[in-house]
């Protein structure tokens, strides 16, 4: 009889000990293209390791805004630290319900691969000026995201993950709506990627909030008493009852869910973030108006200028302009901030004035 593997033993382990409605790395819907297996990782924890060894995009999140654009300060967020903190609670919810935590983790750190610099002022200057060249498309991270793994990173070739990291990936966005108290699926093909989408939203609307304080944006004296109430005066404590109450009312159940009362200060504090720092500070803050400038100043340069780019632009005969389109927002998308403002100097501001 052969030894069985590392991977085997794992493999066994998560169909003996794992939850009915967890997603066993041995029954994974596969690859993009046919792989050969590992003797030692499973499929969802080889996902996990070529994210963070095989994407470039990952290792620049940390210099990507996640809310402040160019904040000087050395504790703010940035999007590479709001991965790990989704990475962190995903896991922490995994555990307790038994679900897969490799898959878990996996989603969680390739969720935001496609977010543009500048955080949402850029994703939203860069979809605005997409749409503007090419009326059928838009720009929205999260399909971004899925695009740097399948078609951009290794040049091209994308890093072939499994079909559920992928659909987790892809799914794992809600915007600005509020999550329900008992939440679909809505297209996620595993509870792994419910987690996920749980999760960004703790993780954000909690280290937005502290960060928000601590940059002077607002005062905890703002936040709705309705709100800390419910959830806890400190970052800790919320994070507790969140992570505490979406797994009490998630266990053996294919659906995560929160209370009611907890869900509804969630939400609540979602709408304050939304209506205090982030819309807020695009009404008034010129740090958002310029970075978005910098995002649609790079993004016409190289539409109109192709025969400048550094990087290859489409050759599709029949629809030019539109692989031109797609490859400029792909890269665009994929700088970071300081690479964004030292490439728009360069081009726009005359030499001897930086």
């Amino acid at each position: 009889m052969a030894e069985t593997t590392i991977r085997e033993r794992a493999e066994a382990f998560e169909r003996a000990h794992l939850s009915r409605y967890a997603a066993k790395s041995a029954e994974s819907r596969g690859r993009r293209m046919p792989d050969e297996p590992c003797h030692i990782r499973t499929e969802f924890q080889r996902d996990r390791d070529r994210i963070i060894h095989g994407c470039k995009s990952f290792r620049r999140l940390a210099y990507k805004t996640q809310c402040f654009i160019g904040a000087s300060q050395d504790h703010v967020r940035t999007r590479l630290t709001h991965t790990l903190e989704v990475a962190q609670i995903g896991r922490v919810v995994a555990r307790a319900l038994r679900l897969n935590e490799d898959l878990t983790e996996a989603i969680a750190l390739g969720h935001d691969l496609g977010h543009t610099p500048f955080g949402h002022a850029g994703e939203a200057a860069l979809d605005r000026a997409l749409r503007s060249i090419a009326p059928e498309l838009r720009f929205r991270h999260y399909e971004q995201s899925l695009r740097v793994v399948d078609e951009i990173e290794n040049d091209g070739r994308g890093v072939n993950l499994t079909l559920e990291t992928r659909n987790g990936i892809r799914h794992h966005s809600k915007g600005e709506r509020s999550l329900n108290p008992e939440m679909d699926g809505e297209d996620l093909l595993t509870v792994e990627g419910q987690i996920i989408k749980w999760a960004d939203r703790v993780a954000y609307a909690n280290h937005d909030l502290d960060d928000a304080i601590r940059a002077g944006v607002i005062e905890m004296g703002d936040v709705p008493s309705s709100v800390l109430n419910v959830l806890g005066d400190s970052h800790s404590q919320r994070i507790d009852t969140l992570v505490s109450d979406l797994i009490a009312h998630s266990e053996d159940r294919p659906t995560l869910a929160m209370s009611d009362d907890v869900c509804e200060a969630l939400n609540a504090l979602k709408d304050f973030l939304f209506e205090r720092v982030y819309l807020g500070q695009n009404r008034v803050g010129s740090q958002e108006l310029r970075a978005q400038a910098v995002v649609r100043g790079l993004f016409y340069y190289y539409i109109e200028h192709p025969e400048r780019a550094e990087f290859p632009i489409g050759d599709d005969r029949d629809q030019p302009l539109l692989a031109r389109a797609r490859a400029v927002t792909d890269y665009v998308a994929g700088m970071t901030d300081r690479f964004a403002c030292d490439l728009y100097a360069r081009l726009f501001v005359p030499d001897g004035f930086v």
